[in-house]
């Protein structure tokens, strides 16, 4: 049999505030189309559907729509689990109801001892866990999350057939991988970290959790990587899914294309905008500027922005960015007035208007009241 691998669709969440609920339904009807093509037997989804655990009404209704398209009306089997950006108490809800169309969505450790098969191989389930769900289970405390899944890989092997093919769907961080910025850090003493050799027992490990494909290369093993691009680390990463045949069990990567890239340029602003110059852009996408002006730029921000609407940030490669950070802050004179008027006039390139300048005033003139009230008073 034929399957298609992805993960990590974080639905609902936001670039640097940018919405991306239109990018992700186009990305979703990209895995569909591909899934189609490929004439894939079943879709695997490697957690984290959604990017919170209470998401928003509208993430709510895309992803409906979504499985209500792959798996309602193309009839694809889904076999998904819960990620730890999911709410697993949320996403169980209609479970139940999900077995009788060949979707299985498992958020319980307890769930991934029963194998789903399909064609020549066995799936097992294992969505993202703490640690003390597993001592309830076992019923044993003091279990770090590697005791947990040596105990876990041996139960799943008790059910393994030597007839068929294993795949292991899970969701954790597996030592070795490199991470990416979008990457939530949820290391508490090594909580999220396991080692690859647990899984190696199994033809296929379907990974979800970090956001490059490229985040771990073995013999089989594979993160599928979110289908768009959460953070500028991600610039260069190609997106897409890959398509495993059971057969041969090597992974084959078929790219995404996203509605809305993200990119960098270095650039002037002279030329930045300048029509000639714009005119052959794709503005559409989320872009983070590397300006090569040395001189303050009036009103710099609101001018890009009229341009390209989805700015990402804007930094100076010459200049006065030039300067070791540490170096500016030791230069500044100790002033609380002068350390805020100098981070404006870096983060902005402006200078502060004469009402601005009063406004602040006014401010550090009441929190200076206040710390002599307190004073008084103690």
């Amino acid at each position: 049999m034929r399957f298609l691998h992805t993960g990590d669709w974080h639905i609902g969440k936001k670039l640097h505030g940018y919405d991306l609920l239109s990018d992700q339904k186009e990305i979703i009807d990209q895995i569909l189309a591909i899934a189609l093509e490929q004439k894939v037997d079943a879709i695997v989804i490697a957690g984290d559907l959604y990017d919170r655990s209470v998401p928003s009404v509208e993430a709510c209704e895309l992803l409906n729509q979504a499985f209500i398209k792959i798996n309602l009306e193309k009839k694809f089997p889904i076999l998904a689990i819960s990620g730890n950006h999911d709410s697993a108490v949320r996403l169980s809800t209609g479970m139940p109801w999900y077995e009788q169309t060949n979707f299985h969505l498992y958020t319980e450790l307890k769930q991934s001892f029963t194998p789903i098969e399909i064609g020549d191989t066995q799936f097992f389930l294992l969505p993202y866990f703490e640690p003390i769900a597993a001592r309830i289970y076992f019923a044993e405390e003091h279990l770090t999350l590697q005791d947990a899944m040596e105990k876990i890989i041996e139960k799943m092997q008790e059910s393994f057939n030597s007839g068929k093919k294993q795949v292991l769907v899970t969701h954790f961080f597996v030592a070795g991988s490199s991470r990416c910025d979008s990457e939530t850090t949820i290391e508490v003493g090594g909580l999220d970290s396991i080692p690859y050799e647990l899984v190696r027992d199994f033809d296929y490990v379907a990974l979800g959790h970090l956001h490059s494909k490229n985040a771990l290369n073995t013999a089989n093993a594979r993160y599928s990587g979110s289908p768009l691009k959460f953070s500028l680390s991600e610039k260069d990463d190609q997106k897409g899914v890959w398509i495993i045949d059971s057969q041969s069990v090597v992974p084959e990567f078929h790219e995404l294309q996203p509605k809305r890239d993200v990119r960098t340029l270095q650039a002037s602003f002279e030329s930045l905008v300048d029509p000639a110059f714009y005119q052959q852009m794709d503005r559409t996408c989320f872009w983070y500027f590397q300006l090569t002006d040395r001189s303050v730029i009036t009103n710099m921000m609101n001018q890009l922005r009229a341009i390209y609407p989805n700015i990402l940030g804007v930094e100076r490669v010459n200049g006065r960015n030039e300067t070791n950070q540490l170096k500016k802050v030791q230069q500044r004179k100790n002033t609380p007035y002068h350390m805020l008027t100098s981070f404006f006039e870096e983060i902005t390139g402006e200078a502060l208007t004469e009402k601005q300048r009063l406004w602040l005033d006014e401010g550090l003139q009441q929190a200076v009241d206040t710390e002599k009230r307190e004073e008084d008073a103690t």
